[in-house]
């Protein structure tokens, strides 16, 4: 075997771990939204029966586990974020009996299972809430959430001027039994997302329950909801600034933490947000099995996303950071580095991630004429991404993305190189962040169609009856499950080889040196044995001399003097000395 020796040009970045480290270290998880997956009832809305029904397709990509999106009881006023009751399934997805059914076949085919808890808000049809509107202001049932009295002239005015990250005022204000205005309600989401109150200890004991629950059923970790925001600063003061869905970050340090740059405001981020992840720590060590907790945590700089993940609190934090990066090579390459100081501090693993159901997803998004911006939600009248151009950056960002050591998230069907529904009729639409702005935010709609299995059914197999709840392109024939399997090059081809060979070689508990002098448009490093060359400039770039390809996002060319040249926008692994 021909191979490289690179040692005089590497910069030591990350060093590698054991193989035997806990899973969740190197993992690959793939999230599955349960509405949009599959469907075995055949009413359009994917449910637990079906997942169990395609969890051999998740075995066969060759991922470690399954994070599944809500499937608690639950009015469905956010797709299930919204739960009303955290210890039942939904009769829209099944039963707790389905549920246990398809844990066992996950268990079966050698794939952990997490699944979403959302403790910052409830449904408004949780008992809880329901009783907290029949007891009226003062009682002990309101005090689990937090119910205020409103300001100004007859308080008809928000305790404070917080905004919900869904659109509009964060405070909906009650009515009284007698008909009279009464007490506002802070939701920093939907209004029928009303925010508990985190200072109440029976708020607290009543987590840990249903933490306890679910691992007695067997799960193997949660993926916990706005990790950041379930304690508000004391006294609720007014804030100016901005929050949203997913926020970029480098190691930079915010220079204005008053007005609060980014998602830095009274409401998110508190220091007593750790003393619940450490309680909860305690709770899953009473547990076989390296059982873990997954922020989503809407944290910058990198330095404070990190404390979530220290070793006494949570296993993994979303690298929300790498996912809002635009496609620039020096900007790639300084989160990367970020990320690996600020997770190699505390001893957790970099966790990466280029889509999930709240964004564009990365074959849409790395397709507009700013590659990589992200608009909430592309629709009728937006700028149209270029699907050829998209694909093929998200192939190269995705190869990148598996090249890295330590934990990656699948978004369901990024394995097919699905794009969003970026022409979907506003009529159609469903996501309440559509409505709270009045469409000037197009929503998520579009990274949540259902999934196309079968070129040539109806509904592209996702469900017996050929229905869905939202509506499939006709483009996405070609985009199909059974249309890519067995076919050399096809976008689920090359994440499966991707993953068989980031296994064999032990790339995600690997270490990372950069590899220099292959241009600034260029992303290189090894892991282990391997070298990835992720070529984002426009023009071809040469391949150290007697590279051993092993993978590439795209077609190489070779030059006369027999160069391999990895294109633009395509990523290539080889096998390179250790």
């Amino acid at each position: 075997m021909t191979t490289i020796d690179t040692r005089p040009l590497r910069t030591l970045v990350h060093t590698a771990g054991s193989p035997d480290g806990e899973w969740w270290r190197d993992a690959v998880i793939y999230q599955v939204y349960p509405r949009s997956f599959a469907d075995a009832s055949g009413d359009g809305i994917g449910d637990l029966p079906g997942v169990t029904s395609r969890l051999e397709h998740l075995a066969e990509l060759g991922v470690d586990a399954v994070w599944l999106s809500p499937f608690y009881r639950s009015p469905q006023a956010d797709a299930g974020y919204d739960v009303a009751d955290y210890r039942d399934v939904d009769p829209l997805f099944g039963t707790l009996a389905d549920f246990d059914e398809m844990l066992e076949r996950a268990h079966g085919l050698g794939l952990r299972v997490i699944v979403d808890l959302v403790p910052n808000h409830t449904s408004d049809e949780h008992v809880w809430f329901q009783a907290a509107l029949a007891a009226g202001p003062g009682s002990p049932e309101r005090a689990r959430y937090l119910f205020r009295e409103g300001r100004g002239v007859d308080g008809t005015e928000p305790p404070n001027n917080w905004q919900s990250i869904f659109g509009g005022p964060a405070w909906t204000r009650t009515t009284d039994p007698d008909g009279t205005p009464g007490e506002w309600y802070l939701h920093l989401f939907d209004s029928r997302q009303p925010d508990l109150d985190w200072e109440h200890p029976e708020v607290r004991s009543e987590f840990e329950d249903v933490l306890r629950f679910w691992l007695d059923r067997g799960v193997d970790g949660f993926r916990i909801d706005v990790a950041h925001g379930m304690v508000k600063a004391p006294g609720l003061p007014d804030w100016d600034g901005h929050v949203s869905m997913i926020e970029g970050s480098d190691d930079v340090e915010p220079t204005d933490t008053v007005s609060g740059a980014g998602n830095q405001g009274p409401m998110f981020d508190q220091d007593g947000v750790h003393d619940i992840y450490r309680a909860w720590n305690k709770v899953l060590a009473e547990y076989p099995g390296d059982r873990a907790l997954v922020a989503e945590a809407w944290v910058e700089p990198l330095s404070r996303l990190t404390r979530y993940v220290r070793p006494d609190e949570m296993q993994q934090a979303f690298n929300f950071a790498f996912l809002a990066t635009h496609w620039d090579a020096s900007a790639l390459r300084t989160v990367v580095e970020a990320s690996y100081r600020a997770s190699d501090a505390v001893g957790a693993p970099t966790t990466w991630v280029l889509s999930n159901h709240d964004v564009v997803r990365h074959a849409s998004r790395l397709g507009l004429a700013e590659p990589g911006s992200r608009p909430n939600g592309i629709g009728h009248g937006d700028e149209q991404p270029d699907e050829t151009l998209g694909l093929r950056r998200a192939r190269c960002a995705s190869l990148l993305m598996l090249g890295l050591p330590g934990s990656a998230y699948l978004y369901q069907g990024e394995e097919l190189g699905l794009p969003d529904h970026t022409s979907l009729d506003d009529d159609l639409r469903q996501d309440p962040a559509f409505f709270r702005t009045g469409g000037a935010e197009r929503g998520r709609d579009g990274c949540r169609v259902p999934l196309p299995w079968a070129a040539d059914a109806e509904g592209f197999g996702f469900s017996p009856t050929g229905v869905t709840w939202l509506p499939q392109p006709a483009a996405w024939a070609t985009y199909a499950l059974d249309a890519q399997r067995g076919v050399e090059g096809s976008t689920y081809e090359t994440y499966r080889s991707a993953l068989r060979l980031r296994r064999e070689s032990g790339l995600g508990s690997g270490g990372m040196e950069w590899l220099h002098g292959l241009g600034d448009d260029v992303i290189a490093f090894v892991n282990r044995d391997v070298l990835v060359v992720a070529n984002l400039g426009p023009e071809p770039v040469a391949l150290p001399a007697g590279a051993e390809v092993l993978l590439s996002s795209a077609d190489l060319s070779v030059a006369d003097d027999g160069t391999v040249l990895v294109p633009s926008d395509v990523t290539a692994w080889a096998r390179c000395t250790a």
